[in-house]
């Protein structure tokens, strides 16, 4: 029997995040999910009038791929699969995965060549910009396992964190996305972490369950060469197959001249070398969904944790929160700042904003955990 959550979490990905209508050609994106689930997503868009097409995929053929990527194959899938990309007007991408650690044995330059010859033309030039989109993880053993909970206790937060009042948080947000309209310096003080940028003129987009589900950020840029100073990043960042802990950035002007790491530092600047836009900066972010309190190794989820921040070596986004840098690779890697994890400041033109993961100033106080959680 199907779960009704899972009618509840397709219904949400049609309706509030990319509005799906008869006008619309979807194409819904499965990686390891299970058929009648990936059914289910196919009905809802159906019973919206859409026309619809499938791709399925496996993490472990993917891996076999690309253990043997060559530049003329990747640019083969790009061109099939852009192509395709630009028949749509919406992307629906559910990510399932039985080992997260699937491609921990791809070698460095196959995924170099996978990011610069397949993503870049397919994700950031084609589906990001030209299309309605939204991605999910799929809830798995595997996950559970991440996170560190049952099957069944994860399921259910999931679930919880994946279907939450989104319209809330919308309207919870408005006024954060005034102020940082409006501010031209930032400042991100915490363990590690002294580091100033501007945002001004780059504007900010709140997101809260459009693109992205489980969501709960509001992001900007900084001025691509404005950044100044160091950052050091308290979770465990999953990326091309291996673990990153304890992530240390020393910034001049923009640009990351120092990069440092528990164990991969060889590897991690491997990744910052992919190509000139990789060591400058694409994104920033606050994170505040109320449900998701801890990293589970998932972007996805780990970006949006309350009292978190992220700052992402790489592709800034085009159009408003972005600062036109372009790079293959966007690494969103998560600082959090509540007391639990070492705690920390963020200064808005010299004025203090958020404390200890806890925003300060009482027109932003509805984002709280407290109150949006609520």
């Amino acid at each position: 029997m199907l779960d009704p959550r899972v009618t509840r979490l397709a219904e949400l990905i049609c309706t509030h995040s990319t509005k799906i209508g008869p006008s619309d050609k979807v194409l819904v994106h499965a990686f390891d999910i299970p058929p009648e689930a990936v059914a289910e997503v196919v009905r809802v868009v159906q019973s919206k009038g859409a026309q619809v097409t499938v791709r399925l995929e496996s993490n472990i053929v993917r891996r076999q791929m690309m253990l043997e990527m060559t530049e003329d194959n990747a640019r083969l899938h790009a061109t099939v699969e852009k192509f395709e990309m630009e028949q749509m007007t919406a992307y629906l991408a559910l990510r399932g995965s039985d080992n997260v650690m699937e491609n921990a044995d791809v070698a460095p330059e196959k995924s170099s060549i996978w990011q610069r010859l397949y993503a870049t033309p397919v994700v950031f030039e084609t589906r990001v910009p030209k299309t309605k989109w939204v991605a999910l993880r799929w809830p798995t053993p595997s996950m559970a396992q991440q996170a560190g909970m049952s099957t069944q206790a994860f399921e259910d937060f999931y679930f919880r964190v994946c279907t939450m009042n989104y319209a809330k948080m919308a309207e919870a947000a408005k006024p954060l996305v005034d102020l940082m309209d409006a501010t031209d310096e930032v400042h991100l003080v915490g363990p590690g972490t002294d580091l100033k940028f501007s945002i001004k003129g780059i504007g900010s987009i709140p997101c809260s369950g459009e693109a992205n589900i489980p969501d709960g950020e509001c992001y900007s840029c900084p001025v691509r060469d404005s950044v100044n100073g160091e950052v050091t990043y308290n979770t465990v960042s999953l990326y091309q197959g291996l673990e990153f802990k304890n992530i240390h950035y020393k910034v001049k002007n923009g640009k990351i001249v120092e990069a440092t790491c528990d164990g991969y530092t060889d590897r991690l600047n491997e990744i910052l070398d992919t190509d000139e836009g990789a060591r400058y900066f694409g994104e920033w972010a606050l994170g505040y969904n109320p449900h998701v309190l801890h990293p589970m190794k998932d972007t996805l989820f780990d970006e949006k944790i309350a009292g978190s921040f992220h700052l992402t070596p790489g592709n800034a986004y085009s159009g408003r929160g972005g600062n036109g840098n372009k790079s293959a690779i966007h690494w969103d890697t998560v600082m959090i700042q509540r007391p639990d994890y070492g705690g920390g400041e963020i200064y808005f033109d010299g004025k203090l904003i958020r404390k200890d993961g806890i925003f300060t100033l009482p027109e932003l106080a509805d984002l709280n955990p407290d109150r949006l959680g609520a």
